[in-house]
């Protein structure tokens, strides 16, 4: 089961044409009017179930399309870009570096694919259930069960996107601060723990307490232009950065005295090398799967879109995409090129070990932070919303239980940000679970279950099967190295 295989059912129209014409008779906030988190699904057969009581049918389509179908087809690549594109873009260097040029391409044009076609399992499924909210096709399908797997596994992506973001904050806000102030790695305002506490507690935490956040989702593209301006620097910085990389002068100021161990001045560095195999290799997966994930995002964009109808969704996705592979790829290949093997985890902070005081550097460096400052609240809300509808459901607003669980969630992230030592760690464990989960396993299953005019031998469901099949094996095996060399390198710190 290739490649074409996959493609050759991703674009397969034979049944668009059904789906586009009932596909407004049903709507994302209705469902979640006549059906919320909270309450109890149908249990009648998802092919005769119509999710809307239809007494005056074009009415009802005339609103639906007023009030949801309102976003353009290149309105909808720019919001699907900014879902995509996140902070797993600083750690796409990092994993080239450990798998080389040629396996990180095969990786990266392999997730691409079996990311859109995990899409195209969505949007098919969506249809047949007649549903548009992840945790609601979970229940369909498996009961409490599935809307709990869908629950935790969107949760645990969003707090490792959060996590990320913040962790992004504890590194590079010191590298600003010292570059105005000039402080010693001794003052205590420039510690990263201190500063992320800071930042949530003035910033974060003022903007979480909303109770509407809408105008905070311009900071997503605000983000999207952020990372772009990073990859224009990514690209320009190879050029100016020479390669062996020299070990820096004390005396110059715009360098970053690094351990005499890790420099290496040898001309081999500088050779790009095309397959690479090490203990960190397994993060390049985790990497990559955490960087495609938007998959919680589609059913609500599907429902949003103009003219709706699922070729013209997957049409969206493969747009978007195939953009944000060029981005990626660019990204990963330049950076990789600049440092070779001393990439670190996370770009952005690898390029402070040289140019600590550049200002194009700098400049980005304000860029991302204010960009991922502004959006810790935006990936909070979908958390908090959910955990009210689940521990609390049919409960009326309450500004206490919202303090308290806005607070704990903060609070949370935040211990797991300053106790986790790299960033590679949140890459590499939310990759390999909750992203191979959204990915790979939720949807096929999900298809499997609920696409019932299909029999079970037809090459779709075998299809859906065995991609199910592989998202379990890419869980356990990234799963099982990532722990390995998590034991590995306790026991070498201790001495072992």
């Amino acid at each position: 089961m290739g490649s074409t295989t996959e493609m050759k059912y991703l674009n397969n129209p034979q049944d668009d044409d059904s789906c586009s014409s009932n596909s407004n008779n049903f709507a994302y906030s209705d469902f979640i009017e006549r059906n919320p988190l909270n309450g109890q699904y149908p249990d009648a057969d998802s092919e005769n179930q119509n999710v809307l009581s239809d007494h005056n049918p074009s009415k009802k389509k005339d609103e639906t399309e007023h009030h949801h179908s309102r976003a353009s087809f290149g309105m909808s690549v720019l919001n699907l870009c900014n879902a995509i594109m996140g902070s797993g873009i600083l750690g796409l260097s990092f994993a080239m570096a450990n798998t080389g040029i040629a396996l990180f391409v095969i990786l990266l044009v392999s997730v691409a694919i079996f990311s859109l076609y995990s899409v195209h399992l969505l949007l098919k499924t969506a249809n047949e259930a007649g549903a548009l909210v992840y945790e609601s096709l979970g229940h369909k399908a498996f009961g409490i069960p599935g809307k709990l797997a869908a629950f935790c596994s969107i949760t645990m992506q969003n707090i490792g996107f959060m996590s990320t973001y913040l962790y992004i904050i504890k590194y590079e806000l010191s590298i600003v601060i010292q570059s105005f102030t000039g402080a010693s790695d001794g003052e205590w305002y420039i510690n990263g723990d201190y500063l992320v506490i800071l930042v949530l507690i003035i910033v974060i935490l003022p903007l979480s307490l909303l109770r509407n956040l809408g105008y905070l989702s311009y900071t997503s593209g605000l983000s999207l232009l952020c990372m772009v301006f990073f990859l224009i620097v990514v690209i320009i910085k190879k050029f100016q950065i020479p390669c062996p990389l020299p070990v820096p002068d004390a005396g110059n100021k715009t360098m970053h005295m690094f351990n005499s161990d890790n420099i290496t001045t040898d001309d081999d560095t500088c050779k790009p090398k095309y397959f690479v195999y090490n203990s960190q290799t397994v993060y390049a997966i985790s990497i990559l799967t955490f960087a495609f994930v938007c998959h919680p995002t589609i059913l609500p964009m599907y429902d949003e879109l103009k003219d709706r109808s699922r070729r013209k969704m997957q049409n969206v996705a493969n747009v978007s995409f195939l953009a944000m592979f060029i981005m990626y790829l660019l990204a990963a290949l330049f950076g990789y090129l600049t440092f070779n093997i001393h990439v670190g985890p996370e770009l952005l902070h690898t390029y402070s070990k040289f140019y600590k005081h550049d200002i194009l550097l700098l400049v980005v460096r304000l860029a991302v932070l204010a960009a991922v400052t502004l959006t810790v609240p935006v990936v909070l809300f979908p958390i908090r919303t959910s955990v009210g509808h689940l521990l609390f459901p049919g409960k009326d607003f309450s500004w206490i239980r919202h303090v308290i669980i806005t607070v704990s969630l903060l609070a949370g992230t935040n211990i797991l940000v300053i106790f986790v030592p790299s960033i590679r760690n949140i890459f590499g464990f939310i990759g390999a679970s909750a992203a191979a989960m959204l990915i790979f396993i939720l949807p096929s299953a999900f298809y499997l279950r609920l696409v019932k005019k299909e029999p079970m031998k037809s090459m779709q469901k075998i299809g859906a099967l065995m991609f199910l099949i592989l998202g379990f094996a890419v869980m356990f095996l990234c799963m099982t190295l990532i722990i390995y060399d998590w034991i590995v390198n306790s026991m070498t710190d201790q001495g072992h």
